[in-house]
């Protein structure tokens, strides 16, 4: 092993500490980059230049647009209650099922990915609306926010996903591809959702209903909906579902075309329904500058870490590593995603691909793997990271929303269990059959 290897191998052992010590993952991407250069080249000035050209070069691109527009769409999304509507038409349409709440949370989650693309969005939107709906009709409370928790990841799977926008920047692939690659697979895990949800309520109903709750009419007690009204109150949803990715897979316009004509429907949805004023639209911009800020740190960093790993030879060395051991497709992709659950449940999900696909990326392409369905399979996998203690961000952001003392952090970690598990089966299915992703490009 080469000095410039140790040094890149050295930065990536100590990065994981100062990340567990609470230090900024994009601060600590810059700062081992930069010494990581500077050890390697022996000159500071060479490693502060390589800092500014990384960052000139990440930002220069258009297509670093789609990050804010589809931000500031999800957000214009929540403002005008979307989501709430949503989920109303999918109570009357699963009224009759047992855990129908659980199976509407799910569909209504789906339709919400569908135009959001934040999982964060998803799960405070839901806390807010299905929780104390399911609690009412007798769901019991670790249920109720597992079911939330589960669903929301389905917002960085369905199409527009940020976590897909992040891939396709450090992948260098097609933003519009890796959309369209996650139709199928976030159609597949809604609906192997919906299977469990109703296998626990009838062979473990304990699990599902609190004693003598879970009626099978769980809208019992609301006045039912028209056809005509369930169709208008979905009327925004499916119009930015079809115009939006619509016209992404007609070729109509690209992806950061479709996130500007998005937020500006959004716009007007928002305020031909009379939930957008002066300070709430102000509140929505601070929130998209916050988000999009962050996005673009990232990648900047994860650009400068990209660069110092290549001049140190380290993905070279590791694709040596393996061809040596012999262990083949699947042996490097069961030894990614482990690293990448490992990292779920200490990271969130942008730091995870900021950390692991600058290593993995070219040992990937040295395989000849496909890297869109690549690209599926690592969002899936790092979407577990969502679920899972100690970290969970989805279960922390239900926590603070929810903001009820009955509900511990234990209660909803152990409520997503099951669709933890789910997804990693899901997971197995994807990489397993690849055409589950690449069917529809």
């Amino acid at each position: 092993m080469t000095w410039n290897v140790l040094v890149s191998l050295g930065s990536l052992a100590l990065m994981l500490v100062l990340i567990y010590c609470g230090m900024h993952v994009a601060v600590v991407l810059g700062l081992l980059s930069f010494v990581g250069v500077w050890l390697i080249k022996s000159d500071v000035e060479i490693a502060a230049n390589l800092l500014a050209q990384a960052a000139s070069d990440a930002v220069a691109s258009h297509i670093f647009g789609v990050v804010p527009l589809f931000v500031l769409m999800g957000f214009l999304v929540a403002i005008a209650d979307i989501g709430k509507d949503a989920f109303e038409v999918a109570n009357q349409l699963f009224r009759k099922l047992k855990g129908g709440l659980g199976v509407a949370t799910v569909a209504a989650n789906a339709v919400f990915a569908a135009i959001t693309g934040i999982s964060i969005a998803s799960a405070a939107v839901f806390t807010r609306v299905a929780v104390p709906q399911m609690l009412r009709f007798g769901y019991t409370p670790r249920f109720a926010v597992g079911v939330v928790a589960g669903s929301s990841v389905l917002g960085m799977l369905i199409p527009p996903s940020l976590l897909m926008i992040l891939y396709g920047f450090l992948a260098n692939q097609s933003v519009g591809a890796m959309f369209t690659a996650g139709i199928v697979p976030g159609l597949l895990l809604a609906l192997a959702y919906c299977a469990g949800i109703i296998v626990m309520a009838y062979a473990v109903p304990s699990s599902v209903f609190v004693r003598g709750g879970g009626a099978a009419s769980s809208a019992g007690g609301e006045p039912r909906m028209s056809a005509a009204e369930m169709l208008l109150k979905l009327g925004p949803a499916l119009l930015l579902i079809v115009i939006c990715l619509g016209g992404i897979y007609a070729g109509a316009f690209t992806a950061t075309e479709a996130g500007a004509v998005g937020a500006l429907l959004s716009l007007i949805i928002a305020l031909l329904r009379r939930r957008l004023d002066r300070n709430k639209f102000w509140q929505v911009l601070v929130e998209t500058g916050h988000v999009t800020v962050s996005i673009s740190f990232l990648i900047i960093c994860a650009n400068i870490y990209t660069r110092m790993l290549a001049m140190s030879g380290t993905p070279q060395f590791l694709v040596e590593t393996m061809a040596s051991a012999g262990l083949g497709v699947y042996g490097f992709i069961a030894i990614y995603v482990f690293i990448v659950l490992l990292l779920g449940t200490i990271i969130d999900s942008s730091s995870i691909m900021l950390i692991c696909l600058p290593l993995m990326l070219p040992i990937a392409e040295t395989l000849q793997l496909n890297m869109i369905w690549f690209g599926v399979v690592t969002v899936v996998a790092v979407e577990i990271g969502l679920l899972t203690p100690p970290f969970g961000l989805s279960v922390y952001v239900i926590k603070s929303t929810l903001n009820d003392p009955r509900v511990g952090l234990g209660d909803i970690f152990m409520g997503t269990a099951p669709f933890a598990a789910i997804m990693f089966v899901v997971l197995l299915l994807l990489i397993a059959f690849p055409r589950l992703s690449l069917v529809l490009l």
